[in-house]
């Protein structure tokens, strides 16, 4: 299954793009990143039998575990991308967020852009190593 990140803004260089490509390089699934102008811009048309993932204030704040037991059920029933979407600085209007599959929240604090893809990149990686049985994940 194709794991597709579509992001407002572009992440050019740095310490947030040097994490990014770290993660996403041990990703073991394939990966597209398309970057979107700030103002508008349309995303690629989806796949066929996809799912849509906004990163959104008002999505649940799922432990990376859980996460990755949704992506294993859309692998296993034959989905095939996963689109996760990180919005412009104004979020996601309500029609957006009626078409998703997923409203996914990395808590209740705002985290600048460029951090929200780093740390989506990481529970990218963290998500296929535990259904790899990695030892990368561990739980206390």
């Amino acid at each position: 299954m194709l794991l597709h990140i579509v992001a407002r803004g572009r992440i050019g260089r740095g310490p947030e793009a040097e994490l990014v490509d770290r993660y996403l390089k041990r990703v073991t699934w394939p990966v597209r990143v398309t970057e979107l102008p700030d103002t508008g811009g349309r995303p690629p048309p989806r796949e066929a039998n996809s799912r849509l993932v906004l990163l959104d204030e008002k999505g649940v704040n799922l432990p990376s575990r859980d996460l990755a037991q949704r992506l294993g059920d859309w692998r296993d029933a034959g989905v095939r991308e996963t689109r996760f979407m990180l919005g412009a600085a104004d979020g996601f209007d309500d029609a957006a967020r009626a078409e998703a599959d997923l409203l996914l929240s990395f808590g209740r604090l705002t985290w600048p852009h460029l951090m929200a893809r780093a740390m989506l990149a990481e529970q990218l990686w963290r998500a296929v190593s535990i259904l790899a049985n990695h030892p990368y994940h561990r739980e206390g």
